[in-house]
């Protein structure tokens, strides 16, 4: 029998070398489907953007062959870039029902909601899309409806854990589908992707039944006004709080943008349990005793414009934090924003608040696998080849030599970058050539029209400022009939230098000057020879090299 003469090939386009982006497409033949479709947040260089989207040329270049995206759970970092990314690949969207839930809520702001199909699926279904078979396992993470796919090719099956943690009580739901994925292993697992984020801590993560606990027992010890602040996609933890409140007899008040819709998704889907009249109207917290009232809200990483910041800064419109309040902040700061938080914990303790955070109680528990989990999923999976997945360059590393202790030769683990090519056939692997990815910036309403260049003109203008000078030439002659105006944006104080002002206005005109002596009188040479001049001597007598911006007018 010849052998398949076809090869399977994997391409990250986000999420690896990184945290968040999570993007993979996996191809064979004549198909495609995309696993996952997420953005990340900006880094403190990229001033003045919203959001980071992948780089998915290489899909728009194929769409014909796209049969599907396939998403895991509800996370940003999962399904933020779909409603840029469907824009120029519309096809089925595969998902259990709270990931759709919350598409549908992202796609409806787009206002893309009757273009789409959403296609809703049940965990341990399995749906045919082209040469693949994608099976949905159950799982467990910090949102409800996770899912680990298993994807049947023809060369053999693919396991992509997807975002999890192992959970044997979870707070709804059963817990990951061990015996699926042992069944798997058994019959012969080709490649295994495998979340990385927690590798490098030891042991296990908590259940998130632990964060129940310690809730109950503040909340029957507070006598004051309680704000819990954590993630919106986490329903499992705003549902703790709410058992809490309700088991202590206080009302609960949902605040900042992203938690009111989740909670609305997630009420409307069954996936939050609320009893009758326990949750009131922020507009009404006023009527209600503070030692009989929660307010749960967003801002858990110290975002700028978040509830929590809001509050903190006493700029939100609707809560004000008094003496006495209890703000319980149910998260990690994700690597980049601890400088945020420790701001926002500081504000709130100035306004005389008592502040709980995770260095303090067992108020939050992680959604990623430590390294006694992984080693788990690795010995129920067994497979042939281990690529792994969601995390930084160290993240991937350290999973590739926990693969190895646990007995995977080093030539069958693939640390590879976003863009790069991994080949399958039925017994080998390797990487082959690489495809377009990267980053697409999101500022406003333009996606991809900022670029290196005008993020590098947006930190030249914010560490140095700008300085125009303004001339006014006569058309024959050349000769300067108005300025040298300058305007100075962000560079000195122009009314405090004036005599720096003099200075640059005489300096100009020599510069003039010396382009009637080299004869170069069009506009570009002046240009040209007004910033360099003007470039030296402000370097020479400030330091700084502020953007010089020369304009010309003629009349």
């Amino acid at each position: 029998m010849a052998k398949n003469k076809k090869k399977l090939k994997i391409i990250p386009l986000g999420g690896l070398g990184e945290i968040g982006k999570n993007i993979t497409a996996f191809e064979y033949g004549e198909d495609i489907i995309v696993i996952d479709c997420g953005l990340a947040f900006p880094e403190d260089e990229m001033l003045g953007i919203d959001l980071v989207i992948p780089d998915v040329s290489y899909l728009v270049k194929n769409k014909d062959k796209v049969k599907g995206f396939v998403i895991t759970h509800g996370h940003e970092d999962h399904i933020g870039a779909l409603p840029y990314v469907l824009r120029d690949i519309n096809v089925p969207v595969f998902g259990t029902k709270l990931t759709l839930g919350l598409i549908q809520y992202k796609l409806e702001e787009h206002g893309m909601i009757n273009d789409v199909v959403l296609q809703n699926v049940m965990q341990g279904q399995t749906i045919e899309l082209g040469a693949f078979r994608v099976e949905f396992i159950r799982s467990t993470h910090s949102i409800a409806d996770s899912v680990a796919v298993a994807v049947h090719t023809p060369v053999g099956v693919v396991v992509h854990t997807s975002d999890f943690k192992i959970d044997y009580t979870p707070i709804e739901g059963e817990p990951m589908d061990f015996a699926r994925l042992a069944e798997l292993g058994k019959n012969g697992v080709l490649l295994l992707m495998c979340d990385s984020t927690n590798v490098e801590r030891p042991g296990y993560t908590m259940s998130e039944r632990t964060v129940g606990d310690t809730f109950e027992e503040i909340f029957m010890n507070a006598r004051s006004r309680i704000l819990v602040a954590t993630f919106a996609s986490n329903v499992h933890r705003v549902q703790q709080v709410i058992n809490a409140s309700v088991k202590f007899g206080r009302k609960v008040a949902i605040c900042g943008r992203s938690m009111v819709n989740v909670v609305k998704v997630a009420m409307n889907l069954g996936y939050l349990n609320v009893p009758e009249g326990v949750i009131v109207d922020i507009d009404n917290i006023d009527k209600c005793p503070a030692d009989r009232l929660v307010i749960i809200t967003t801002g858990s990483q110290g975002e700028p414009m978040s509830a929590l910041s809001r509050m903190a800064a006493s700029e939100h419109k609707k809560v004000e934090i008094v003496p006495g309040d209890l703000v319980i902040i149910s998260a990690n700061p994700i690597p980049g924003n601890e400088k945020f938080v420790s701001k926002v914990i500081n504000d709130l303790f100035k306004r005389g608040a008592e502040v709980i955070y995770e260095a303090l109680a067992d108020i939050h528990v992680s959604g990623h696998a430590c390294q006694e989990e992984l080693k788990l999923i690795h010995s129920l999976v067994k497979p042939k080849f281990f690529l792994p997945v969601h995390g930084e360059y160290r993240h991937l590393k350290q999973h590739a030599n926990l693969a190895h202790r646990l007995g995977m030769p080093m030539d069958r683990i693939f640390i590879m970058d976003i863009g790069k090519v991994l080949e399958l056939t039925e017994d080998s692997a390797k990487l082959n050539g690489n495809v377009a990815s990267g980053k697409v910036l999101v500022d406003g309403l333009g996606v991809g029209d900022v670029g290196n260049i005008v993020l590098r003109d947006r930190k030249h203008l914010s560490q140095d400022g700008l300085i125009v000078v303004v001339i006014t030439l006569e058309g024959e002659s050349g000769n300067v009939v108005a300025g040298p105006d300058i305007i100075s944006r962000g560079f000195v104080y122009v009314r405090e230098s004036e005599n720096l002002m003099e200075e640059v206005k005489d300096v100009t005109k020599q510069a003039l000057i010396k382009c009637e002596e080299k004869k170069k009188n069009d506009w570009a040479s002046k240009k040209n020879i007004i910033k360099d001049t003007l470039r030296d001597y402000l370097y020479e007598k400030t330091k700084r090299k502020p953007m010089i911006l020369p304009i010309i007018m003629e009349v």
